[in-house]
């Protein structure tokens, strides 16, 4: 494989540093809003008293971010992802990889906050998934409603008794007809529903058929949020405020059969559909903030003199950043080769075939993070473990990734599973052994 950036990916490159440096930082100087970045960014982010549920992200904040997305959307950089028809640039997923990995290599910053998956080159799982197995009045409803901002939809599959296995999910739905219309009714609770508090609907996951365990009998509905039944339990505080992920009841919930999203049964395949892609940008992402965290730390040790010498001289500064440095380099490699081999076949044959390298870059980078971001502070000293510099919320938000976009263990057990030949190519060779 050709390693050397497209000249096209390159210029583009660029493009995004010059709307940047045009746009972007100039907005994120003006009135006071540096607050949101600095030392102060935790506190001017959060609406610690917000009612009735405390801990929200503060309206100014969230008014930034949009109006950040609006001037890159207006500069035709956010809807870079997606397929043309929806205004976007087909981007393959190699584009996207690097594109991510360049900005989350910047640092934090108005341009790329990924604590709120902001950024000015936008990510949309969720467009993929009604893009792919909406119908038609779905996909006008959902899809523009979301590009311009009358719709915003929270996904359902987590739930506080079920986590990494959906297939044991409690949440149910059963045929009923209601006042004449013909549907469903729901009853269960999710949890770790983000985005709640702004949403317009629900993406929930519930059984309609067969038992705990099966992959078949999960189908997806698209639930008003302010409907009949629907409750907002709490706001769970985490590692990295503010909060915005929801545990939501849902009692005697009824909706007709026009909310069921893609086929009955079928669910499993739909909370599936985007999480290669997704994996390889998060991966990219956290490459990019581990090369940020090495890269300060290197010029931190050059112009830090204790007693009298570059910090830098010394070995036990040196080699923990070498090894770091190191990993970055191989997944690099590994994060735009796999990349590559992806935007070469089909959405169905990414599982079967290259699953396993995905949750390799992803396990890892997210790991890789939080190590950099770790050592960056070592290297720093007090002024690292300050909030002074990023490193403690890099680490904060990354340290969330190795569990959410599939556990550690999960993706791990995913690699062992292709390596030991329980699923994949080297299924028939070593199955006979």
């Amino acid at each position: 494989m050709d390693t050397s950036i497209d000249p096209a990916l390159q210029q583009y490159l660029i493009d995004i540093d010059n709307f940047i440096a045009k746009e972007i930082t100039p907005l994120q100087q003006s009135n006071d809003n540096n607050r949101f970045f600095d030392h102060r960014r935790e506190a001017a982010r959060t609406n610690w008293n917000s009612t009735p549920h405390a801990g929200l992200p503060s309206e100014d904040w969230e008014d930034l971010l949009a109006e950040a997305q609006r001037r890159a959307d207006k500069a035709g950089f956010y809807r870079f992802s997606l397929p043309a028809k929806y205004g976007g640039k087909d981007s393959s997923n190699l584009w996207m990889a690097v594109i991510r990995e360049h900005l989350a290599a910047r640092g934090l910053g108005l341009f790329n906050d990924l604590q709120n998956e902001h950024s000015i080159v936008g990510n949309f799982p969720d467009l993929i998934v009604l893009d792919t197995f909406g119908n038609q009045a779905q996909k006008e409803e959902f899809i523009w409603g979301r590009l311009n901002g009358t719709r915003s939809t929270t996904f359902g599959l987590t739930e506080p008794e079920h986590g990494s296995d959906a297939t044991h999910m409690s949440t149910r739905a059963v045929t009923e007809t209601r006042n004449g219309v013909e549907g469903w009714r729901l009853d269960g609770v999710k949890a770790w529903q983000t985005g709640m508090h702004k949403a317009t609907h629900c993406i929930i996951f519930a059984r309609t058929a067969g038992k705990n365990g099966d992959a078949k009998g999960i189908t997806a509905f698209i639930v008003p949020a302010m409907a009949d039944g629907v409750k907002i339990e709490s706001y769970e505080w985490t590692f990295n405020m503010p909060t915005d992920h929801a545990t939501v009841s849902f009692t005697n919930v009824f909706i007709p059969v026009s909310a069921v999203l893609g086929p009955i049964g079928g669910g499993l395949s739909l909370a599936q559909a985007f999480v290669h892609e997704n994996r390889i940008r998060q991966a990219a992402s956290s490459l990019g903030a581990a090369d940020y965290c090495i890269r300060e730390s290197i010029k931190y040790a050059r112009q830090r003199k204790p007693f009298g010498t570059d910090l830098a001289k010394n070995q036990g500064i040196q080699f923990p950043i070498v090894e770091l440095a190191t990993q970055v380099e191989m997944l690099r490699l590994l994060i735009r080769q796999t990349a590559n081999r992806m935007d070469k076949m089909r959405r169905q044959e990414i599982e079967s075939v290259l699953s396993d390298k995905v949750s390799m870059c992803n396990y890892w980078a997210n790991r890789l993070c939080t190590q950099a971001a770790d050592q960056a502070m070592q290297v720093h000293g007090a002024i690292g473990y300050s909030r002074h510099k990023q490193f403690e919320h890099i680490y904060r938000h990354h340290r969330r990734y190795r569990i959410t976009e599939g556990s550690e263990e999960i993706q791990m057990r995913k690699v062992a599973a292709y390596l030991f030949g329980y699923v994949g190519s080297r299924k028939a060779e070593l199955s006979g052994l």
